[in-house]
C-alpha cells in the first residue's frame, strides 16, 4: 500500500464496543494517515449518532456502504453470530478486517474465515485486546520457562454480552494471554461451571495442563462484588504479577548466593509503556495494513483460543451432568 495515502477504515457495528473504535481511530487521525470513512450500524439512530460524533458518514448496512465506497479496511464489532457474514462480504470486495472475540460461534465458521482471508489475500486479525495492554507486553521480554499460571478476571454484572457465557465473555482473554506465553499443546483439561444470574454459565473455574508440564488455574465470573483482572505466573527462580486493570508488572526473583547462604530475593517493578490498549491494537492493524503483513494476532491465533473454549464448555457441560446441577437449580429456585 502506498504509504502516502490515508488508510479509510470503517468501524461496523457501533455498540458500546464498536464505538470505542470508531473513538480511537477518529484520535489516530491526528497522529497518522488514518481516515474513519465510514459506520455501519442495523440501528439508523445508533449509527447517525456514532457519525455526528466522530465527523463520518453513517449507513445502515454493509451492502450500502459498499454500494457508495470501499474501505481499505474495517473493524467487524458485531455480534458474534454475525462475525462471518460480515468479514466474508468484506473480505470478497477487497476490504482488510479485524474481527472481534471470539472469532466465531464454532470451528467450523473459524476454518471459513481463514480461508476467506487465504483466498481474497486479505490481512485478518483478531481483536484479542489484552494481547495490547502495556502489562501485557512488557511481560514477554521477561518470559523464560511458566510452569504454573493463576488467572482471574472477575466483573460485576451487566446486562452486557448475555448472549454468551462468561467463558466466551470474559475467560477467552487470559486463554489467548496464557496460550501465548505457554507456547504448548493443551494435554488435559478439567473444568465447571455455574449459571447464576443468566441462563448460560455465570461463573467458571478452569485447570488447564499443557504438554509442557505447566499448569494454568483460571476463574471467570461476571457476578462478583468487586473488578479483579489479575494473572499471575511462576517460572524458574522467578514469581510474576500482572495486573491487566493498573497495567503494571510485580515481580521476585531468587539471586542464588555463593557458599549454599540464603538466596536473596528481590523485588523488581518492570517497566511499563503506557499507552491505551486499544490504540496499540488498531495502530498494530494499521501497520499489518500498511504494510501487508501478518498480524500480531492472527485469525490461527483467535480460532486455537475459540478451540480451547468450546471444549471447556463441552467439560462444563459434563460437570454439571455428573453433579446434577439442572436438579439442584431447579429444587433452589422452587424453595425460594
Amino acid at each position: 500500500m502506498n504509504d502516502d495515502k490515508a488508510i479509510r477504515v470503517a468501524v461496523v457495528g457501533v455498540g458500546a464496543f464498536g464505538r470505542n473504535h470508531a473513538r480511537v481511530f477518529r484520535e489516530l487521525a491526528g497522529e497518522q494517515r488514518v481516515e474513519l470513512a465510514a459506520v455501519v450500524d442495523g440501528d439508523s439512530a445508533r449509527a447517525a449518532a456514532a457519525a455526528a460524533e466522530f465527523g463520518t458518514r453513517a449507513y445502515t448496512g454493509v451492502d450500502a456502504m459498499l454500494a457508495a465506497e470501499k474501505p481499505d479496511a474495517a473493524v467487524v464489532a458485531v455480534p458474534t453470530v454475525a462475525h462471518l457474514a460480515v468479514a466474508r462480504q468484506l473480505m470478497r470486495s477487497g476490504v482488510d478486517v479485524m474481527i472481534e472475540k471470539p472469532l466465531a460461534v464454532n470451528l467450523e465458521q473459524a476454518d471459513e474465515l481463514i480461508a476467506l482471508a487465504k483466498e481474497h489475500e486479505r490481512v485478518a486479525q483478531v481483536g484479542h485486546l489484552e494481547r495490547f495492554n502495556p502489562a501485557v507486553r512488557a511481560t514477554l521480554p521477561i518470559i523464560t520457562t511458566p510452569m504454573f499460571f493463576e488467572v482471574h478476571r472477575l466483573s460485576v454484572f451487566t446486562p452486557r454480552s448475555l448472549d454468551v457465557d462468561v467463558v466466551l465473555d470474559l475467560m477467552i482473554h487470559d486463554l489467548d494471554v496464557v496460550l501465548s506465553l505457554v507456547k504448548s499443546e493443551v494435554r488435559d483439561l478439567h473444568a465447571a461451571g455455574l449459571p447464576v444470574l443468566s441462563p448460560k454459565v455465570d461463573i467458571a473455574n478452569v485447570r488447564i495442563e499443557f504438554q509442557s508440564g505447566c499448569v494454568a488455574n483460571f476463574t471467570a465470573s461476571r457476578i462478583s462484588t468487586e473488578r479483579v483482572r489479575k494473572l499471575r505466573f511462576f517460572q524458574p527462580y522467578q514469581y510474576v504479577s500482572v495486573d491487566y486493570s493498573r497495567r503494571d508488572i510485580f515481580t521476585l526473583t531468587v539471586k542464588p548466593t555463593e557458599k549454599g547462604g540464603m538466596p536473596e530475593v528481590v523485588p523488581s517493578k518492570p517497566e511499563v509503556i503506557a499507552e491505551e490498549p486499544l490504540k496499540s491494537e488498531l495502530k498494530s492493524f494499521l501497520r499489518a495494513v500498511r504494510e501487508r503483513a501478518t498480524p500480531e494476532v492472527t485469525l490461527q491465533d483467535g480460532r486455537r483460543a475459540l478451540a480451547l473454549a468450546l471444549e471447556i464448555q463441552r467439560q462444563m457441560v459434563e460437570h454439571a451432568e455428573r453433579a446434577h446441577l439442572r436438579e439442584l437449580m431447579t429444587k433452589a429456585t422452587v424453595s425460594r
